[in-house]
């Protein structure tokens, strides 16, 4: 199962006694703002949950699968997201 937006603004609307437009505004305002943050360059840290930083990536060679051809990957910025201690002991199996 996967958790979307929606699903996040309907847990408000039941937490939160807010309607469900508020909800969503206020789940795309705190998605904005992280992907605002990301977007400058800053990292995302956020108590009890974990931290997200943009990571540079040197290009490398690759392989197209379909035909085997031999490519360059090129070099490129991706967002990384290390997990806290606390979400780490909730995602624990066992």
């Amino acid at each position: 199962m996967s958790l979307s937006k929606k699903d996040i603004a309907d847990g408000l609307v039941r937490e939160m006694e807010i309607t469900h437009a508020q909800a969503l505004q206020l789940t795309n305002d705190f998605f904005n703002q992280i992907q605002t943050a990301l977007a400058q360059g800053e990292e995302v840290k956020l108590s009890s949950f974990g931290n997200f930083s943009i990571r540079e990536k040197s290009a490398r060679p690759g392989r197209n699968p379909k035909t085997g051809e031999e490519v360059v990957v090129s070099a490129r910025k991706v967002v990384s997201f290390k997990a806290g201690p606390k979400l780490k002991k909730l995602t624990q199996v066992g």
